[in-house]
């Protein structure tokens, strides 16, 4: 049986090496803000609570936050998407620059507003989320320019990531275009899937559905639960249904409170227990998790190395609230408990 723990010193290794790892992120781009307050009574106008405004904040979300994940592990980094001409896009742009993510492959668009993303956020729980958005796909010209740039900033990339929201951003003659020039080139592609695209996910070196996304990508209905998911029928079956079909080197399965399930061809599902200690906020766990994986992987890892790796990141970003990075002294020290 596979431990699944790391020694200290294993994971410092690592965490150097990543420090001279670049890694490419393309997607959709988004700025999430956060707004602030308390709650002491509910609406005389409705059955609402009544939130006091005491502050807010904002932050890069989706792709952007995959990006923030990987420079806050000293990772060189560099995102590539589309941002609208508008203030949200001019704000994005200065937070990312602040967090050292490069920003040459950000492109223009008076036709799409910058997503933006809203939480209301009372006594560490998430009230209401509010989104401003396009989904439109990108037509063939805007297409055109992101693959150019991305193709520029592919020389020294031992991985690139792409953040998929449904927002529009990643098309099949895009993804195709990746998969092509990484392939080509022997960089490893991982992709966090959204199945309301429906998009041809196979050939990739890395997919990270969480458990729901898992079945509606195979179409199956989830009805079983188990506490030991190698022992939940129909999780086996979406997991070997989604290793024939779609043939990833790696399939990371995100399960919540259960951790998360690491697949791969001709080797048994390995269950890794979560290491959360308290769960404040699941916002953009799923960004840490690909991000972490990757870059591990890109250092030198194995996928087992990786996948322990990135569940001890995504237990400590659930521990805090918003979207949140993790810093390597804080991965550190998850190994040291």
């Amino acid at each position: 049986m596979k431990r699944t723990t790391l020694s200290t010193q294993r994971v410092a290794q690592l965490l150097s090496a990543a420090r001279k790892t670049s890694v490419l992120v393309i997607g959709d781009l988004m700025l999430d803000r956060f707004i602030w307050g308390s709650v002491a009574r509910i609406s005389p106008e409705a059955p609402v609570p009544v939130v006091e405004f005491e502050r807010e904040n904002f932050m890069p979300g989706g792709a952007a936050n995959v990006a923030r994940n990987l420079t806050a592990l000293a990772a060189p980094t560099e995102l590539f998407g589309i941002i609208g001409r508008d203030g949200p896009a001019r704000q994005l742009k200065r937070l990312l620059t602040e967090q050292r993510i490069g920003c040459g492959g950000l492109l223009t668009s008076a036709l799409r507003p910058t997503s933006v993303k809203t939480r209301i956020v009372a006594h560490k729980q998430q009230l209401l989320r509010i989104d401003r958005e396009s989904r439109d796909g990108l037509d063939g010209r805007l297409t055109n320019r992101l693959m150019a740039a991305v193709q520029k900033g592919l020389g020294s990339a031992a991985a690139v990531i792409v953040g998929d929201y449904g927002k529009g951003v990643i098309t099949q003659p895009l993804l195709e275009q990746l998969k092509e020039l990484c392939r080509g080139r022997g960089i490893w592609l991982s992709v966090d899937p959204k199945p309301v695209h429906r998009l041809d996910l196979s050939g990739l070196s890395l997919i990270t559905p969480n458990r729901k996304e898992a079945f509606e990508l195979v179409g199956l209905p989830d009805e079983t639960r188990h506490l030991n998911p190698v022992e939940d029928p129909n999780l086996m079956q979406a997991t070997r249904s989604l290793l024939e079909g779609l043939r990833p080197a790696v399939l990371l399965i995100t399960l919540g409170e259960l951790g998360m399930l690491l697949c791969e061809h001709g080797r048994p599902p390995f269950h890794i227990p979560t290491v959360a200690q308290e769960v404040f906020d699941v916002s953009g766990a799923g960004d840490t998790v690909i991000a972490t994986f990757t870059l591990a992987i890109a250092a030198g890892a194995s996928a087992v190395e990786a996948a322990i790796v990135s569940n001890h990141a995504a237990g400590i970003v659930v521990g805090k609230v918003g979207t949140a990075t993790v810093a390597p002294e804080e991965l550190l020290a998850s190994f040291r408990r």
